[in-house]
């Protein structure tokens, strides 16, 4: 098995951590590109969510091109790209080159991502192998929180009149440091045959999520064209579709994009449903707070960068007590996580409720904590939970399918509750949106709780039962 040292480890976990960070990191900058570039609010949704989906779309693929044309070689063109892009949107001169630039971006850390936890499956086993999962997930989720800090840091010091283009210029100089140390640190993986590329099945999911997200972005703020409509119709066929060709290829002995027996595989099966809707809540929580505090608030980007540290601080601190955790509490990590996170939502629901727009934020900071204690414990034991069952050659897949719905769910929480909440804002109704969009995410968090008990415990998967979990996963068709 090839090695996989921790500076290696260092430069693949860069992957996932700028991919999400780029996703957060524009959201306390958008009212700054909106005077900078005249952009409407229709462009601000789409400066977020085009990125999203694009890296929604690309995400399996990404996946199966690392695979069949090796991991390592995958991340470098993917961390290349993204360094362009990122540069190319630094520089943009106008909002339509910006969003370009964004599509651009989503892609090339589509091709990236996946790369990491394959090669994590690929090159590590056992302890080496949790711990570097576990990474992943403190690196994907504090990313999030650091891009807005960082977000509202880099819009404040302005250096020499760039405002926001500094937020993605950021990237340039640590995809550079990546590529000059890659290939000297990350073994070259791939998998043992290779599948090829699904194109029937790419173009069908790709629509399918566009579809999807598009008019949840756009609708709202153009007043539900019909066309939002149609689209919004054709995604249960276009979905539909995308299952049966893919059940056709599997059936054919061909590798399908997606194939649908990787949901046979319990943890899986049980265990993306609850990471869609957690994620949806984390999207959604990042964009709403940023613009709350900025335009409800009346703070400026440092300030707004700044609120959200009582989150970063809690989560980075409990990152790293949720392996110890999982060890004594296993699955219970996951649905204590909820909880408190939920609590947390709701006492800021009732300080919204009760105080805005004079709400301080320091007596919110408590509130804050739990939020950023729940998302550590749920993004911690999500991850190791879900892979729990999943067989080792069906890395790049099983990887692929949980980034493109974590993805997809943060685009979705954005494209439609964040459309919501933009809407409501527009018509002069900052506190009914707040409040409105608290109660949603406190309420889906809190139903996730019972959910999270059908996921199957760890112990079950990696312990005394192994050989039974074992071949359970093994005896599912994936790849």
């Amino acid at each position: 098995m090839p090695s996989l040292g921790n500076l290696g480890m260092l430069v693949l976990l860069a992957g996932p951590f700028l991919a999400n960070l780029d996703f957060f990191i524009t959201n306390v900058a958008l009212p700054t590109i909106q005077r900078d570039l005249h952009a409407s609010s229709a462009a601000l949704e789409l400066i977020v969510a085009g990125y999203g989906t694009a890296y929604a779309v690309m995400l399996v693929t990404g996946g199966r091109l690392g695979d069949d044309l090796g991991r390592r070689f995958m991340f470098t063109v993917g961390i290349a790209a993204f360094t362009v892009t990122s540069l190319a949107a630094g520089l943009a001169p106008s909002v339509p080159i910006l969003l370009v630039a964004r599509v651009l971006q989503g892609a090339s850390a589509a091709l990236m991502t996946p790369q990491t936890l394959a090669t994590f499956h690929s090159s590590l086993e056992g302890r080496a192998r949790h711990r570097a999962i576990g990474l992943y997930a403190v690196a994907g989720g504090l990313s999030g929180i650091v891009g807005q800090l960082l977000g509202g840091v880099l819009v404040d010091a302005d250096v020499a009149g760039s405002g926001w283009r500094l937020i993605f210029l950021v990237n340039v100089p640590v995809g550079v440091v990546a590529l000059l140390v890659l290939r000297r640190t990350v073994p070259q993986t791939r998998a043992a045959h290779a599948a090829g590329v699904d194109v029937p099945g790419t173009v069908l999911l790709g629509l399918a999520i566009a579809a999807l997200l598009v008019p949840l972005t756009e609708g709202s703020t153009l007043g539900w064209p019909w066309w939002s409509w149609v689209t919004l119709a054709a995604v249960p066929l276009l979905a539909a579709a995308f299952v049966a060709v893919s059940r056709r290829t599997e059936r054919a002995g061909r590798a399908p994009l997606l194939p649908p027996s990787i949901l046979t595989v319990g943890s899986m099966r049980r265990g993306l449903p609850v990471l869609v809707g957690f994620f949806a809540v984390f999207g959604v929580f990042m964009f709403v707070f940023a613009i709350g505090v900025q335009d409800g608030l009346r703070k400026d980007a440092l300030s707004a960068g700044l609120a959200i540290t009582p989150v970063g601080v809690a989560y980075f601190a409990t990152s790293f007590a949720v392996p110890a955790l999982l060890r004594r509490l296993d699955r219970n990590v996951l649905t204590l996580g909820l909880a408190i996170e939920a609590a947390g939502l709701a006492t800021l629901l009732a300080l919204a409720a009760t105080s805005w727009p004079m709400m301080s934020l320091r007596i919110a900071i408590a509130a804050l904590v739990l939020v950023g204690v729940g998302q550590a414990m749920g993004v911690g034991s999500l991850f190791r939970l879900i892979l729990s069952e999943v067989p080792a050659y069906a890395a790049g897949v099983g990887s692929g399918v949980l980034v493109t719905a974590q993805q997809t769910a943060m685009s979705i929480g954005v494209a439609g509750l964040g459309s919501l909440f933009t809407s409501l804002a527009a018509r002069g109704s900052m506190p009914h949106a707040v409040v409105a969009i608290l109660a949603v995410q406190a309420g889906l968090t809190l139903a996730l709780v019972p959910a999270s008990r059908l996921l199957p415990a760890i112990a079950r998967a990696d312990g005394s039962d192994a050989a039974t979990g074992g071949r359970a996963a093994s005896s599912a068709r994936v790849g």
